[in-house]
């Protein structure tokens, strides 16, 4: 047995070794290699968090939420939207701070998330760029408020995308319903729910489940692309449960551009062409400014909808 566990021993000291060699031969930072090499090894990956600044659409589709706490999470974690809308709780050098997640940080590795400045700086000052932390998910957090809906630009009777919001949790599932019973919708890398085929012109009836098991059902979503539409229902708590939505939001409370200085985002109507931007402003322990264009993947007939940058940095 003992030979055994030095073998092992030997096998995991190799397993390292080889990831930072192959980092160093392809000319990229090995950094994400070592941590995948200690995962196999079984040793704990330990967690960090930089800050950034926001510019454009986060990878969610959500606008920040108003008080600015949030964070992007590494692809690992972020795992194709499973983890939109969700709550993390993060505790640092000064404290700790609940945040909301919107976004994926492409160029993290497993255990670094990326918060807001406003969430770091509840932690440490901004100028210390990077810092330890410990963070976990928060289950049946306390909601900002109901549930809204919206049908994405471009949706037509032939195809529908939904985004919920305010969930607490993140979603299990979408489901929308038509005459032959409930129809499963595919949440799609960007956040939103799609019937690829449609469910006809509306109003509709959808029912949402969540991680933890509550389940909701709105009635009278109307086909309105591009408008947010709050429900007056929340997802769990004394307001939860079926419920007509209340009036949609008027032409003048639909999403508009960003302001020009990036610091917030509100979800712009779909482009003319499928690209947006997302600045990403590292801490003081990076050099110079990291940017990145998060392309947009168009699911047609719609446009407009992002995917993870290819970048990676550590």
């Amino acid at each position: 047995m003992a030979a055994l566990g030095a073998g092992a021993g030997v096998i995991a000291a190799g397993a390292v070794a080889l990831a930072v060699g192959i980092g160093s031969a392809v000319g990229s930072p090995a950094c994400a290699a070592v941590r995948s090499a200690a995962v196999l090894a079984g040793t704990a990956v330990s967690q960090e968090a930089t800050h950034y600044v926001l510019s454009g659409l986060p990878n969610c589709s959500y606008s920040p939420p108003a008080d600015g706490l949030y964070v992007a999470l590494p692809a690992s974690e972020y795992a194709s939207a499973a983890k939109c809308g969700s709550y993390l709780q993060v505790s640092g050098p000064g404290g700790a701070v609940r945040v909301k997640v919107i976004d994926q940080c492409p160029e993290c590795a497993a255990g670094h998330i990326d918060l807001s400045e406003t969430a770091f700086a509840r932690l440490a000052p901004l100028s210390t760029g990077l810092i330890s932390v410990s963070y976990t998910p928060v289950a049946d957090p306390v909601l900002p408020g109901p549930l809204s809906a919206e049908v994405k630009q471009g949706s037509s009777r032939y195809w529908l995308a939904l985004l919920i919001d305010n969930t607490g949790n993140p979603l299990a599932s979408v489901q929308v319903q038509s005459p032959s019973g409930w129809l499963s919708l595919a949440r799609a890398s960007y956040n939103y729910w799609i019937a690829a085929s449609g469910a006809g012109p509306g109003p509709f009836t959808v029912r949402l489940t969540d991680t933890q098991g509550h389940q909701v059902t709105l009635r009278g979503i109307t086909l309105s692309p591009g408008t947010v539409q709050p429900t007056g229902t929340w997802m769990y708590g004394s307001g939860s449960g079926s419920a007509p939505p209340a009036a949609a939001t008027s032409a003048a409370a639909t999403r508009s551009a960003p302001s020009s200085s990036g610091s917030t985002s509100a979800r712009p109507p779909a482009p003319a062409s499928p690209t947006a931007a997302r600045s990403r402003t590292p801490g003081a322990h990076a050099t110079g400014t990291i940017s990145e264009s998060a392309a947009r993947q168009p699911s047609p007939p719609a446009t407009g909808s992002p995917v993870p940058s290819a970048r990676s940095s550590c």
